[in-house]
């Protein structure tokens, strides 16, 4: 850090996430079972051990690593992407960088494939152990498109299988084909031509659309291939196809049983809905059970939901030789029977929580990322720094930010903070969305005063510092800070050291950090953050 900048120092940082259902009775679970922004699960299973990944897109780190022993129970091991050399984010919107992520095992080895959005495209990681590390991207050749996964046959040979567009031009937005590849494990790439299995989805006189995140497996000597259609909203679905041979020809199952999963058919105005569901990967137990984990979404109104595309998990029956993971026209149950399965303790992910990080370990937790990369912050006895640089929030850069994910609808999130802010400096707490969607509760220091500032951006029309929609005056010394999460409105509040909370601003529209305004593929980050204007920085960091 520049001995030029100025430190805001924070002791702690509370997170309380609050539901109105009550607790799974024993033997059942809630859905989801990874809450927040964990969307596109892939799963393996490796012995009694499961592993999960998800998508992260521009955050960093990037693709974290879940271990559990019953599919219900979860905990964080590491991100696969740690390192800011092994991808680079530099100037990406949140919603680019990396999609979609494949975890599988074999022979002692695991792989995790995936495509690094407008930064290198399709590549494959390794590890002989989950936990990490996993080596530096190793890019393939002569694979386009995204979302890419292996499959490992019974004959011994590998299999790439990715989505991408299809053969000659294609007829429609949003058609696409899937493609396949013989991998080779020594050089880790794909060997000859690559080949379409499935060109547009399973009814192509229905200009099907965005055929994507396949995924081979085979079962009683069949070949089954399983994508996602129809787009990652609403419309969402997964579906399935079939084959004697690895290499085709797949036929989609009838339309008694595809899609294998939806949520479109339902009624919109329900009570509590659980929509857009899709991007499944599916597992099988010693018991010859199947499961399946998916990503939905739970809106508090419409389709406006802050905590973006979350996982779930569901049983997968077969009928006349086809997985079914939702009968049509059923909805997702938010509560199930688990499966039998003895669980490993792990941190709660979902439900009524507290999760309180008092930053007492050398190096922060697994959950907490930023923007890009690393920037402008460290650990020290016992405090999270972080340096009121020029690169804010708004600039579509590496800000001094450190976000946990929204994991409720509602939830509340509070910090301590010690700060001296000059001129046109800030430091607080941030709800952000994207560089242009997010909230903050600030300690900032403007016109002479220091004061307690709430601010809103809604759109890259507006400032990248937000726009100042309410302030408190208050004295120096420490300041507790306070967001109170409530669907689409968020409540802000300070207090100063041991006294009464007072609130700044309450009711405030926070639908700009819904999905549906904010657009991408992301949820909602909360978390400290420090900030200076340009003008008022150090000589030294202004350019």
């Amino acid at each position: 850090m520049s001995a030029a900048a100025n430190t805001a120092h924070f002791d702690w940082v509370e997170y309380q996430g609050i539901e109105k259902t009550p607790a799974p009775a024993p033997g059942h679970y809630a859905n989801p079972i990874l809450a927040g922004f964990y969307p596109d699960p892939s799963i393996t299973k490796v012995g009694r051990d499961f592993y999960l990944v998800n998508s992260t897109f521009s955050w960093f780190p990037g693709i974290p690593v879940w271990h559990s022993r019953d599919l219900v129970h979860w905990r964080q091991i590491g991100n696969a992407i740690d390192r800011a050399r092994q991808l680079d984010f530099t100037g990406l919107a949140m919603s680019k960088g990396v999609f979609a992520p494949a975890i599988s095992y074999h022979k002692d080895r695991f792989y995790i494939v995936n495509t690094c959005v407008d930064c290198g495209g399709n590549f494959v990681m390794t590890a002989k152990d989950a936990r990490g590390p996993w080596s530096d991207p190793v890019w393939l050749k002569d694979v386009g498109g995204i979302d890419p996964s292996l499959f490992f046959d019974s004959d011994g040979s590998a299999w790439l299988v990715n989505n991408d567009i299809p053969q000659g031009t294609p007829r429609y937005e949003g058609h696409r084909a899937i493609w396949l590849r013989r991998f080779d494990l020594t050089t880790l790439q794909t060997i000859g031509d690559g080949k379409v299995i499935i060109d547009g989805g399973v009814d192509p006189a229905r200009n099907p659309i965005w055929i994507e995140g396949p995924h081979l497996f085979k079962k009683d000597g069949l070949y089954y291939l399983m994508a996602a259609e129809g787009g990652t909203g609403d419309q969402h679905s997964e579906v399935i196809f079939r084959a004697d041979r690895v290499e085709g020809p797949y036929v989609p199952a009838p339309a008694s049983v595809n899609p294998i999963l939806t949520q479109r058919d339902l009624d919109p105005a329900r009570p509590d809905p659980i929509t857009s569901s899709g991007h499944a990967d599916l597992v099988k137990l010693d018991d010859d059970s199947w499961w399946a984990v998916f990503l939905a979404t739970r809106p508090y109104d419409a389709d406006l939901y802050n905590t973006g595309r979350e996982t779930f998990l569901l049983p997968v029956s077969w009928r006349d030789g086809w997985p079914v993971i939702l009968p049509h026209g059923a909805a997702i149950p938010r509560v199930a029977k688990a499966p039998a399965l003895m669980p490993l303790a792990a941190p709660p992910t979902t439900g009524n929580f507290v999760a309180r990080d008092d930053f007492t370990n050398p190096m922060l937790a697994p959950e907490w990322m930023m923007m890009r990369a690393p920037a402008g912050w460290r650990l020290e006895h016992g405090e999270l720094l972080l340096e009121a640089r020029p690169e804010r929030l708004g600039d579509g850069k590496l800000p001094s930010f450190v976000g946990r994910r929204q994991q409720n609808a509602e939830a509340i999130v509070s910090t301590v903070i010690r700060f001296a802010p000059a001129e046109g400096e800030q430091a607080g707490l941030a709800a952000v969305q994207n560089d242009h969607f997010f909230l903050v509760v600030a300690l900032a220091r403007t016109g002479g005063k220091t004061v307690v500032q709430v601010s809103r951006r809604a759109g890259p029309a507006d400032p990248a510092a937000g726009v100042a929609i309410a302030s408190k005056i208050v004295r120096a010394g420490p300041i507790r800070l306070r967001i109170h999460v409530r669907g689409g409105r968020y409540d802000f509040a300070y207090a100063q050291g041991a006294g009464t909370w007072q609130a700044v601003a309450q009711d405030v529209d926070a639908t700009n950090l819904s999905t549906a305004k904010a657009g991408g593929f992301v949820g909602t980050l909360i978390g400290p953050f420090a900030q200076t204007d340009v003008a008022a920085a150090p000589a030294e960091f202004r350019r």
